[in-house]
């Protein structure tokens, strides 16, 4: 926390040093969490049961900057060493690191636009890259927890017909120490892939097909593997409500690895309440494989109360509900693992 605070004061200065700098907004948030979990495993004749009760914390501080002609420069400090940047409070707090969770520049034109840097993915309401990097396990977010919701990368987007192309350059994987590097692969050896989206309105349905090719060998499932993925979200508008439904496959037969999978998700808006169901189901044919299926159910329900909300700031409740249930047939028994998540999260944004 101390680091944290000594940052934002650097930024203040920075901000306000010269008259001649840009313009600089700061804002965060910060939530403190009360989870409840239980989980029920079965395998062969054992069987276990774990509750857990813990408090969490998280900070989040932001700087954007405008530069002027459409340039711009937005940065996000977090705790980055946790998972989703939550610290569970009986932690060694002396331990915890602030660092740069986000950070990119570009600049923002009529028609088009680019950025580069570390960019955030919004993968909480795009599970292409939960897919695509965790095939056996895409549900309950893990992009958004595991790998903190971001990805360097150079994105260029523009505006064709009646919807906007986003075309993503991005490093998923950095291997430039492996050994496989003294074999020739040299600066390619690293997991690079091209992230594609064409995000447009038909009536009002908006509707968003992506695909994310990889370019190199990267990591996964397996390492240095190419998998495909693609499909497309679609949101529908009803009455005082929204409906989005996605659907997408990934797909990798490499020289040994062989896996298909596919993700599908519905999903509901109305108000403060978000909610949505997962299935997601994954062949592995790979020689030598321990799990050959992988099935995987998940629901996500949540209602957001705000408390006090003002142009300053506001605060915030949300109780939410998470439920995962993971089944496969390792070493050719059947493995059964479920996990209730019951969370209430204050958050004050600033």
């Amino acid at each position: 926390m101390k680091k944290m605070l000594s940052l934002a004061a650097m930024f203040a200065v920075l901000a306000y040093a010269s008259p001649a700098s840009a313009e600089v907004k700061f804002s965060g948030d910060a939530s403190i969490r009360l989870r409840g979990q239980f989980t029920d495993t079965e395998w062969l004749c054992m069987e276990d049961d774990e509750d857990d009760l813990t408090f969490a914390y998280r900070v989040r501080l932001k700087a954007a900057a405008d530069m002027g002609s459409g340039y711009f420069f937005k940065a996000m400090l977090t705790t980055d060493n946790t998972v989703g940047g939550w610290t569970i409070l009986n932690d060694n707090l002396e331990d915890t690191n602030i660092e740069f969770s986000n950070f990119y520049f570009g600049r923002m034109m009529e028609n088009s636009h680019y950025m580069m840097g570390r960019l955030p993915l919004n993968s909480v309401n795009n599970p292409i890259f939960d897919l695509a990097l965790s095939p056996d396990a895409p549900l309950d977010i893990p992009v958004a927890t595991v790998f903190m919701d971001r990805v360097l990368g150079l994105n260029y987007g523009t505006k064709i017909g009646g919807g906007e192309l986003n075309t993503t350059l991005v490093l998923l994987n950095e291997d430039s120490d492996d050994d496989s590097a003294l074999e020739g692969d040299g600066m390619f050896n690293d997991g690079y892939a091209l992230h594609l989206s064409y995000k447009t309105n038909i009536g009002k349905v908006t509707f968003e097909p992506q695909a994310l090719i990889m370019l190199t060998d990267g990591d996964g499932m397996y390492n240095d593997i190419t998998p495909h993925t693609f499909g497309a979200n679609l949101t529908v508008p009803a009455g005082d409500a929204k409906i989005g439904v996605s659907g997408f496959y990934t797909v990798c037969d490499d020289d040994i690895v062989d896996y298909s999978g596919y993700l599908l998700r519905l999903k509901g808006e109305i108000g403060a309440f978000t909610a949505w169901v997962d299935y997601s189901h994954t062949d592995d044919n790979t020689p030598g494989a321990l799990t050959t299926d992988y099935d995987n159910y998940f629901v996500w329900a949540q209602y957001k109360y705000n408390v006090y909300e003002s142009a300053m700031g506001s605060f915030s409740l949300t109780p939410t509900v998470r439920y995962l249930a993971y089944s496969d047939n390792f070493l050719g028994a059947d493995y059964d693992y479920s996990r209730l998540r019951t969370e209430l999260i204050a958050t004050v944004t600033f």
